[in-house]
């Protein structure tokens, strides 16, 4: 089984490129400097033309994952619109106090979701027991978990995620994600036994109109964005690794 590369990717221009790189499956987001808010309706359109699988996000604000009864109906409504536009998809997640993910919630968000495919976002890594946590994903019906192991990015805590993987086993795949690109994905893929892995691939690219700067409409004058190349490089370097020996 190939290794199935996810990108994750704010913009209309963004999805073209991780496309054109190559990627097997986009996770659509808003806002990924704050870690990825759910995205609009009119982008949810624009992505449910793509020949490949579309997960869109489901987290309607910045900050913890602890949300209010407010937050689940938007949220639920933004479920609808993810049916509504097409994709295939959802990342979604929600803790309770200390961490532990939501479980009562998460059943009712899946039921919403009924039909979608759905992934754990990194809510997961909130959890004090990620053990627990995998095994709640799998009792909810998840296909798989985003993680980096925890505090860090994926890379260095490869060996954590690793044993995640063994945890899981066959009943639900563990996603590496965090700080993923060409040049270290392979020692990632390595160690973990991953079979899944997300990756932003961007880079300080886009260059931001001088009198949104001005104004505070953007941070610099220069954004990061969607990098072709890089998700190229990144399947590149994964197709080598699945095709040298052990």
């Amino acid at each position: 089984m190939g290794v199935t590369v996810e990108i994750c990717v704010e913009s209309a221009e963004g999805l073209a490129a991780a496309m054109a790189g190559g990627a097997d499956r986009i996770e659509l987001c808003a806002a990924l400097s704050l870690g990825g808010l759910t995205p609009s309706p009119g982008l949810m359109r624009i992505a449910a033309k793509a020949a490949i699988p579309v997960y869109a996000m489901i987290r309607p604000r910045e900050g913890d994952f602890v949300y209010s009864p407010a937050d689940f109906d938007q949220m639920r409504r933004e479920i609808d619109a993810v049916r509504s536009a097409g994709l295939a998809g959802i990342a979604i997640g929600a803790c309770e106090q200390g961490g532990r993910l939501d479980a009562e919630a998460l059943f009712h968000l899946m039921a919403h979701a009924k039909g979608l495919g759905a992934t754990l976002h990194r809510a997961f890594d909130a959890a004090p027991d990620p053990f627990e946590a995998i095994d709640i994903a799998v009792g909810l019906g998840f296909e798989r978990v985003l993680s980096s192991g925890g505090p860090g990015t994926a890379e260095d805590n490869r060996m954590r995620v690793a044993e995640f993987v063994r945890h899981a086993g066959a009943r639900i795949s563990v996603m590496p994600g965090s700080g993923v690109r060409s040049r270290n994905v392979t020692r990632i893929l390595a160690a973990t036994g991953a079979y899944e892995v997300h990756a932003s691939c961007r880079t300080g690219s886009r260059i931001e109109a001088p009198e949104a700067v001005r104004l505070g409409f953007a941070s610099g004058p220069t954004a990061p964005a969607t990098s072709e190349t890089e998700v190229a490089d990144l399947v590149a370097a994964i197709r080598t690794f699945e095709n040298t020996p052990a």
